[in-house]
């Protein structure tokens, strides 16, 4: 309970209006119904109603970078980190790693040498309040025998032909997937697969293996994607872990296309356009033209009659 909420000495009754309770404004008590009390926990601050739990804020927030003991991604394991820095310094680059990177911290600038310059973004909402939770999960996580966040376990064995033609029509959608998210050509491309092209709202995907640095870490990135428009799609419609798996290795078979060579799909929209432009107003000059011409015969030939007779 809110310690500004506190229990009244009048037992409970089945009716909510004798339900009462007490809260604390200044030097004065206000007596609420019980009915009033649902409304007040909504509205008080109370934190643990506000805090989110901390295990889906390490999963939906640090797990596509991070592991706990199961080795490097993006980022550093954070297996045993509280050993390796003290917590003030770890609380406050969780709160704002990029002014700590800035300021020239010299572990900070060791941690984005060794990712390769990747930066740690800061997350929003992040307080100290959070940050100390999620410290604290690490250190039990550390403790067992295996955590729960040691990291997405990927295959690896060669990818076979057949791997990749199933990460193509997940990429496409003509495979829908199992729990019903959107298909990564909705928002992104790749050289060379379609007579169109992909989606170009999002960056081309066509090394996106290389990027990321292997299978390993894509796939951890594919389970929990970070992008603010990824994030809202497919926390509640995650990729499954089969899926995953053939999606990077329809990536991997685009490595050999070269993303920088200029793409024929933006060039064929055009044309297709502009053929499609043409043939419509082709068809608009069959379809009126003889009408116009039939109105202005009408007119130039009374007008004529005008003129003769007079």
């Amino acid at each position: 309970m809110h310690p500004a909420v506190e229990r009244s000495s009048r037992p409970w009754s089945h009716s909510p209006s004798r339900c009462a309770f007490r809260v604390r404004e200044g030097w004065r008590h206000v007596a609420l119904p019980g009915a009033a009390l649902w409304a007040l926990c909504v509205m008080l601050p109370v934190p643990e109603m506000l805090a989110q739990d901390v295990s889906v804020d390490f999963r939906n927030n640090c797990q596509s970078c991070h592991t706990i003991g199961g080795g490097r991604l993006t980022g550093p394991d954070l297996k045993d980190v509280a050993r390796r820095k003290e917590r003030s310094w770890l609380i406050q680059f969780i709160q704002d790693p990029k002014s700590m990177i800035d300021a020239g911290d010299p572990y900070a600038q060791e941690l984005v040498k060794a990712s390769r310059g990747v930066v740690m973004p800061s997350l929003q909402g992040m307080t100290r309040l959070r940050a100390e939770a999620l410290l604290d999960l690490i250190q039990a996580e550390s403790q067992l025998s295996r955590s729960q966040f040691a990291g997405t376990q990927v295959s690896d064995r060669p990818f076979t032909p057949e791997d990749v033609e199933w990460g193509r029509r997940v990429f496409v959608g003509s495979l829908p997937l199992k729990n019903g998210g959107p298909a990564c050509m909705s928002c992104h491309t790749v050289q060379g697969f379609t007579f169109f092209g992909g989606g170009t709202l999002a960056p081309d995907l066509t090394t996106v293996l290389e990027r990321y640095q292997g299978r390993k870490t894509l796939s951890a990135w594919l389970s929990a994607p970070q992008t603010p428009t990824m994030s809202s799609l497919y926390t509640r419609a995650p990729l499954h872990s089969d899926e995953v798996l053939a999606i990077v290795a329809y990536f991997q078979s685009t490595l050999a296309r070269n993303p920088d060579d200029i793409s024929p799909a933006r060039l064929n929209f055009i044309l297709v356009g502009l053929a499609g432009t043409l043939l419509i107003m082709g068809l608009l000059d069959v379809v009126w033209g003889k009408r116009f011409r039939t109105v202005r015969r009408d007119l130039v030939r009374k007008k004529r009659l005008e003129i003769a007779h007079e």
